[in-house]
């Protein structure tokens, strides 16, 4: 997915899109995009100090084979030095984190924060309980719509999984803002289905991307 942040005209162009499709629904669209979901370190870590119990076991297996001795402090105070190394490696390039957790484990982390989202940013709380969350977290490379219950009473989980493989494949191209502009068309459609414009209507959340 994109790593660069969203230029301010594409702010601008996510909101206006968000807009647009407002104008024929009395759903509520709101979008996050999150450059990371976990900061990674703990599952990191874990994932390498696992690794080098592995690869010491191999060695000294190895040692004896070729009927080798090291003594007992040398080799510990060894095993030691690369377990500091590899969790200083961790502290200070935090980028490389992601790629020792497990997949299963970001999308895990990913989920909750696209929840978080849903409940902190009040998508929740519109008066017909219409709002819908178009989330993505970059590093996972992971991308979520999250419905309140008045839609999905109508709306099945399929519709929401096909915007969310397009966002996907326009993220994963660096095209994260049009990615977003297509969601956003494609939730609009459905909102503006089941949920058509009514006079009075008002406006309950911000129209606009919240990048964090």
């Amino acid at each position: 997915m994109a790593t660069r942040s969203i230029s301010a005209e594409d702010h601008e162009r996510i909101a206006e899109a968000i807009r647009t499709a407002e104008l024929r629904t009395d759903g509520e669209i709101y979008c996050v995009v999150a450059h990371s979901s976990d900061g990674y370190f703990f599952p990191a870590a874990f994932t390498m100090t696992l690794g080098l119990f592995v690869a010491s076991l191999t060695v000294a297996y190895g040692l004896e084979a070729w009927w080798l001795t090291i003594r007992v402090p040398h080799f510990v105070l060894a095993q030691l030095l690369a377990l500091a190394s590899m969790l200083a490696l961790l502290w200070f390039l935090p980028a490389l984190r992601i790629h020792f957790v497990p997949r299963r484990l970001r999308y895990q982390a990913a989920h909750a924060n696209a929840m978080k989202q849903f409940l902190a940013r009040n998508v929740h709380r519109t008066q017909a309980r219409t709002g819908v969350l178009v989330f993505v977290s970059i590093a996972e490379r992971y991308a979520e719509v999250v419905a309140d219950a008045g839609i999905n009473a109508k709306v099945g989980q399929h519709v929401w999984d096909g915007v969310v493989r397009d966002l996907t494949k326009h993220a994963g191209d660096d095209r994260l803002a049009e990615g977003f502009i297509h969601a956003i068309t494609a939730v609009g459609a459905v909102l503006a289905e089941h949920f058509p414009a009514t006079e009075g209507d008002a406006n309950e959340l911000a129209d606009h991307l919240v990048e964090i």
